[in-house]
């Protein structure tokens, strides 16, 4: 028995090497497990549920293919594809999480959270990301054609890219006193999270004892990816987005 966890891959059309190393992912690794979490940025943007392409449904069929084969399937928004809304998780046969959740993975309680709430020294972001998860908003956006929709999307995304590339390292870093916030009001020993693109495991000093952040890595030259056992292992891996055989060692 285990459980997969992905974050990050920023899914697009136009990176047809992480499409087909995220399809090997769903065809040689994610039918050994008995559940996926797929936690936040999965795709690059997404403007809606309505936004019904090629593409799109190729990464639907194949989340459905999963699911279909009696695994247990979750997904969490993060800061790119925050529409991600019930419509899309339905036609996957996936279950949409909030952000955080907490979860009991194999006896240790588990914190599950995108990353991005974390980063309160980015006052900027944060400011945004109050509104951006805000229904009245969405739904003004989501009034929008799709095309405005696009463009809106790609105006945010080169802002975002503008924005990180005057700030200090660690402004974009998690803040370590509201890790031990959330990890202590939820009772979680462990944080799994990603949106840093970060990857590492980092011991966290709780008030009641020791605990671990797991950060999982960004889908851009290598697929990341965490797995968890009832027999309470818990491995990173990580493979060349080229690799055709990810059951190979790295």
């Amino acid at each position: 028995m285990t459980t997969l966890f992905i974050y990050d891959l920023h899914l697009d059309a136009s990176r047809t090497d992480i499409t087909a190393a995220f399809e090997r992912f769903m065809t040689q690794i994610a039918p050994t497990s008995d559940a996926l979490y797929i936690l936040g940025d999965f795709f690059e943007v997404w403007i809606g549920d309505d936004d019904r392409n090629d593409f799109n449904q190729q990464i639907i069929d194949q989340l459905k293919a999963y699911s279909d084969s009696g695994k247990a399937l979750y997904l969490m928004v993060g800061n790119r594809d925050f529409l991600m809304g019930e419509e899309f998780a339905e036609q996957c046969g996936a279950t949409l999480l909030n952000d955080p959740t907490a979860i009991d993975l194999y006896g240790m309680p588990t914190l599950l959270m995108h990353g991005d709430s974390l980063c309160t020294k980015d006052a900027e972001y944060m400011a945004f990301r109050q509104q951006a998860r805000s229904t009245q908003w969405q739904q003004q956006l989501l009034a929008q054609p799709i095309e405005a929709r696009r463009a809106i999307a790609k105006q945010l995304r080169e802002q975002s890219k503008s924005m990180s590339s005057m700030k200090a390292e660690d402004i974009m870093d998690v803040t370590p006193e509201e890790v031990v916030r959330e990890m202590e009001e939820h009772h979680a020993t462990l944080m799994i999270h990603g949106h840093t693109h970060r990857p590492n495991r980092h011991p966290v000093t709780l008030a009641k004892g020791d605990g671990e952040r797991i950060v999982l890595g960004d889908w851009y030259n290598h697929l990341w990816w965490l797995e968890a056992d009832k027999q309470g292992n818990i491995e990173q891996h990580k493979r060349p987005i080229t690799q055709e055989n990810l059951l190979n060692q790295a």
